[in-house]
């Protein structure tokens, strides 16, 4: 017996997207699935979604610009961007006077999550 999704391979779904008039570069990747095929499609003119964490002195979290009130928001906005697809890239700037073990937590709060694509910005000034 043939199983639905047999048929449904790489270049059927590339081919697919295509036919629509998305500007598919090939880059693709399957996803785990019991039931069926799961694939993920990047497209050539997909900018990445950036979400800026600031870490203050003070221990303050900003969020693209906006406080967070705790750190119970931060693990709720971080589930969030986990289950977009593609995952948004985090770019964390930390104070220079922030205590390390602030930027720790959200770093380890954004692997609990499952966000891969983590950046610390604004180094640049601690290079001398």
């Amino acid at each position: 017996m043939k199983h639905p999704y047999q048929d449904l391979t790489p270049d059927v779904v590339l081919d697919a997207l295509s036919a629509l008039g998305l500007p598919v570069d090939g880059r693709m990747s399957a996803l785990s699935s019991y039931e069926n095929r799961v694939y993920q499609v990047m497209l050539d003119d997909a900018d990445p979604v950036v979400v800026k964490i600031d870490i203050e002195a003070d221990a303050t979290l900003r969020w693209n610009g906006q406080i967070l009130a705790d750190r119970q928001a931060l693990e709720t906005k971080l589930a969030e961007a986990a289950a977009l697809q593609p995952q948004p890239e985090l770019h964390i700037r930390s104070h220079a006077k922030a205590k390390y073990e602030t930027t720790a937590a959200v770093l380890a709060g954004a692997q609990r999550a499952g966000l891969s694509k983590l950046g610390i910005v604004g180094t640049e000034r601690f290079a001398n």
